[in-house]
């Protein structure tokens, strides 16, 4: 296949749910760890059209959706911050924290703005030497080249305006996280596609072999993830638990090794919260100590900030796969894309705002 439109063939999708239907005898559950399969998903329908045996859950793939709300409340009282100038994408600047979100922080005056890369505001530091620029770097894997080479960069320079609000994650422990709950629901895995390009997959092997679930590395067209279901269905119906690509034409077993050359010279892997989850040892990615002059909590002292998440809100719930977003009594009430209490409704890759967007009220 070379063009994205046979990605999309409902021929060959028709095909592949033939395949699917003639393989499952038992009911299974699937969880896709991307907020983009996730919006694959409910857009195209495909939890619709599979055969009841198959119960696809959505768990901790969003990025915006899993930074905890303390990171969001550091950002907040940082972009307030006089001489600042608060950079990041845009999907963080409507993320509630416990009191605002930075709209508002910009409304009310602060130098808050939207940029599309980390080098955008490596270069706004560049520009404006009498300002502190700090760059919101929030991801998983993918995400973290880019962080880290802005700092490589800054660094090389000599540049000391320029930091960064990091809460950068990492996928396979909150895999082995959720497997290792009591609560557990899943039975197989589809991997983040784009984080599989950086990372490779090799991490996932000892996951599978431990837990007895397969895991499908899977891109985000329909076709992909359909083809990713298939792959998980034949495992689990031959009692079979391994790593296998569906994602062939991005992603390689070591992944890309400069974009890991780049990430491992920056950062180190220490415990990370999740938001909805809770501390997940071992599962984030913090600035080393001998890059510390770049690391915007320590720059400008609110590592202490600590803030409890809404009531009302059940994202972390979702994000286990115990729950689906309509099942939430806030759902579409009093959490909506306009007034959105929790990082899943606010996010274009949130499991709540794909369900309000499409319509899925319930299942069905």
């Amino acid at each position: 296949m070379k063009y994205l439109d046979e990605f999309r063939d409902p021929k060959i999708a028709k095909q592949i749910l033939a395949e699917i239907e003639f393989t499952v005898t038992k009911p299974w559950v699937i969880m896709e760890v991307c907020g983009g399969q996730t919006h694959s998903i409910i857009k195209n329908g495909i939890d619709q059209i599979l055969p009841k045996e198959i119960e696809l859950v959505h768990g901790p793939g969003c990025p915006v959706c899993v930074t905890p709300l303390e990171i969001i409340d550091k950002a907040i009282e940082i972009a307030s911050t006089p001489n600042v100038i608060f950079t990041s994408f845009g999907d963080m600047l409507r993320v509630p924290g416990s009191k605002k979100d930075l709209f508002q922080v910009k409304s009310e005056g602060g130098d808050v703005r939207i940029i599309y890369s980390p080098l955008e505001a490596l270069k706004i530091a560049r520009n404006n030497p009498e300002k502190e620029v700090v760059f919101f770097a929030v991801g998983f894997e993918t995400t973290a080249p880019g962080n880290a080479m802005a700092i490589y960069q800054a660094d090389r320079e000599g540049i000391t305006n320029f930091s960064e609000l990091v809460s950068h994650v990492l996928v396979p422990p909150a895999m082995e996280a959720l497997l290792s709950s009591p609560k557990n629901r899943v039975q197989a895995y589809l991997a983040a596609g784009h984080v599989c390009a950086i990372m490779g997959w090799w991490e996932y092997d000892p996951i599978a072999e431990k837990y007895k679930v397969p895991i499908i590395p899977t891109g985000f067209e329909s076709i992909d993830v359909l083809e990713g279901i298939l792959l998980a269905v034949k495992q689990l119906e031959k009692g079979e638990y391994r790593v296998e690509n569906q994602y062939l034409r991005a992603v390689k077993r070591g992944g890309n090794q400069p974009a890991q050359n780049i990430v491992n010279t920056i950062f180190e892997i220490g415990d990370r919260k999740w938001r909805g989850i809770g501390e997940i040892p071992q599962s984030g990615l913090k600035i080393k100590e001998e890059f510390s002059k770049y690391d915007a909590e320590l720059k400008f002292a609110v590592d202490n900030i600590v803030t409890q998440e809404s009531e009302l809100c059940i994202s972390g719930i979702v994000l286990q796969g115990l729950k689906k977003p309509h099942e939430c009594p806030a759902f579409g009430k009093e959490c909506t894309p306009s007034n959105p209490l929790g990082a899943t409704m606010v996010s274009g890759e949130g499991a709540c705002a794909a369900y309000y967007k499409y319509q899925r009220i319930r299942n069905g």
